[in-house]
C-alpha cells in the first residue's frame, strides 16, 4: 500500500466513516480504551481517525492524536469542540512512520484498527517503541490474517486490492511483534465474531 492509496481512501471514507467501518469496531475500541483508562499520563493515539475513541478517554489522561488524513482530522476536532473534550490536548496531521515526538515521550502508545492500513507497519512499530516510554503500554487492536480455512483463502485472494480496498487483508500478526523491546502481555479475540485481536504491550525498562 502506498501513502496516496491511504489518503485517498480515507478522503473518500470520512464522510461515512462512523457509520460503517467505525461502527463495526467500536466494540473493540472502547475494550481497548478500558485498558489504557487505568493507567496515567498521556496517550498517543496513532490513526485516531474521526475520533471515535477520544470521548471514552478518562479525564485524568492527557491524550494526543494523530492521522494521515486532514478529512478524518476534522471530524474529530469537531467531536473535540462540540463535546468539549479537555483532555485532548492535541490533533496533528502526521505520517505514522515519521513521527514528531521525542524518544519515550508517551506512556501509552495506541493503535486501533491502524496498523494494517498504514504503508510499511514495520516502520510504524519501531516509531511505536521509540516514542513509547520504558514501562509503558502498547495497546493495539487489529485484525490479523487468518493461518487456514475460508478467511484465509479469502485474505489471500483479496491482499492484491489493498490499495482500493485501503487496508491489508493478509495482515500478519508477526508485524507486531518484531520490536524487541515490546513485550505481550495479554492477548485476545474481540468483537466483531473473535475476527479481531487485541493486544497489549509493555516496553522494556533499560536493564
Amino acid at each position: 500500500m502506498d501513502i496516496d492509496a491511504v489518503r485517498t481512501s480515507y478522503a473518500r471514507w470520512a464522510r461515512i466513516y462512523d457509520r460503517s467501518f467505525g461502527a463495526v469496531t467500536q466494540s473493540g475500541r472502547r475494550r481497548a480504551v478500558e485498558i489504557i483508562n487505568s493507567h496515567k499520563g498521556s496517550v498517543l493515539e496513532l490513526g485516531v481517525g474521526t475520533g471515535l475513541a477520544l470521548e471514552n478517554y478518562a479525564p485524568h489522561l492527557s491524550v494526543t492524536g494523530v492521522d494521515y488524513s486532514d478529512e478524518m482530522l476534522e471530524k474529530a476536532r469537531e467531536k473535540v469542540a462540540q463535546q468539549k473534550l479537555d483532555n485532548v490536548v492535541s490533533l496533528r496531521q502526521m505520517d505514522a512512520r515519521y513521527l514528531d515526538f521525542p524518544d519515550d515521550q508517551f506512556d501509552t502508545v495506541a493503535a486501533m484498527h491502524v496498523l494494517s492500513v498504514v504503508p510499511e507497519p514495520e516502520r510504524v512499530m519501531s516509531e511505536i517503541a521509540r516514542v513509547c516510554r520504558p514501562g509503558g503500554k502498547v495497546v493495539i487492536t487489529n485484525h490479523f490474517m487468518s493461518t487456514g480455512g475460508v478467511m484465509g483463502a479469502i485474505e489471500r485472494m483479496t491482499a492484491p486490492l489493498t490499495n482500493v480496498l485501503g487496508w491489508h487483508p493478509d495482515f500478519s500478526i508477526e508485524t507486531v511483534l518484531q520490536e524487541p523491546e515490546l513485550h505481550v502481555e495479554e492477548q485476545r479475540s474481540i468483537p466483531p465474531l473473535g475476527m479481531m485481536t487485541l493486544m497489549v504491550m509493555t516496553k522494556a525498562r533499560p536493564s
